[in-house]
């Protein structure tokens, strides 16, 4: 039997999937397609948790974690996410799994400083509701003694391994390898926290095998503060072209185009978080766990050289 489940085959649950086997857990990642990473220690399993929320648990039992990285269209957050976390809590709550779910840091809104754990979840938009719920629904049946359950929570991504939909994905990195001028959400002059997917990866593995982890949430080690113009630079240099020049795009645009991209839509409830310092205070992880962001210079070479190979392929 599986130590750990992991639901979602995205690049943080197979990224999730691979580096547990690779420390000998054995694993059983479960997606919708019923693909992710061959390897002997991982078991692929098609599942749509939409509607058979009664072969999850059969999944999960016996399980020692249960890994939340299902990721929903943008745009259908508020219908789709409640279900899914629903089904998700209570496998949990059957099997006795540590339920650990990947999260963001929409749920604290625009704050005035340094992001940390015990700020509260006030935000007013739609999709940081949603995901302040799926909090305080696991918190709550923690608290009861229904579930054990913890939370991990990040910054934007970058890095290699498919991280395709990430500000610095496919809408950058070819152009920026290209020699091409890039465009960035946002002031590119204003500090940003980032989380390079591997030390996300790197997280959850560690919440799902630490016992101190449970009944709270926590911030992924992260790096930065770096501007968007200064992250560009580093890339450039590291890859051996010209520092590209580096463009805001408008807001307006994204309005525009939002008419008939519902996911470029939504990026404007978030516009304070590239208008603005963004900055995540991960402290807490590394003193409790001993584990910090991986290094800037490590993490650009890495990112670099995959996205060359996947160009040049």
């Amino acid at each position: 039997m599986p130590a750990h489940v992991i639901v979602g085959a995205g690049p943080v649950g197979a990224g999730t999937a691979r580096l547990l086997a690779d420390r000998g857990h054995d694993v059983r990642l479960v997606s919708r397609s019923g693909r992710g990473p061959r390897h002997e220690r991982i078991e692929l399993v098609a599942l749509d948790l939409a509607t058979d929320v009664g072969r999850l648990r059969e999944l999960a039992t016996g399980a020692a974690a249960l890994y939340n990285c299902v990721n929903p269209p943008y745009h259908r957050w508020p219908v789709e996410w409640p279900p899914m976390a629903a089904a998700l809590l209570s496998a949990a709550e059957h099997t006795g799994a540590v339920l650990v779910t990947m999260s963001n840091l929409y749920g604290y809104g625009p704050v005035g400083g340094p992001m940390t754990e015990d700020l509260p979840l006030a935000t007013t938009g739609s999709k940081g509701r949603v995901r302040a719920r799926m909090w305080a629904d696991a918190l709550a049946a923690h608290r009861a003694g229904r579930a054990r359950v913890t939370e991990a929570r990040a910054a934007d991504f970058f890095g290699p391994h498919g991280v395709h939909n990430s500000v610095y994905g496919e809408r950058l990195m070819p152009r920026l390898l290209a020699g091409r001028s890039v465009s960035v959400l946002g002031d590119p002059d204003m500090p940003h926290s980032y989380a390079y997917l591997p030390d996300v990866s790197a997280a959850l593995a560690t919440l799902g095998t630490d016992e101190r982890a449970v009944g709270r949430a926590w911030h992924v080690p992260s790096l930065g503060p770096l501007t968007a113009r200064e992250l560009v630079r580093r890339l450039a240099e590291v890859a051996g072209v010209e520092v590209p020049k580096v463009r805001a795009v408008p807001w307006t645009l994204l309005r525009a185009v939002g008419v008939f991209a519902p996911a470029m839509r939504e990026l404007i409830e978030v516009r304070y978080q590239f208008d603005r310092p963004f900055l995540l205070d991960s402290s807490a992880f590394t003193t409790t766990f001993g584990v910090e962001a991986t290094p800037l210079d490590d993490a650009v070479k890495t990112t670099v050289a995959w996205w060359q190979d996947r160009t040049a392929a």
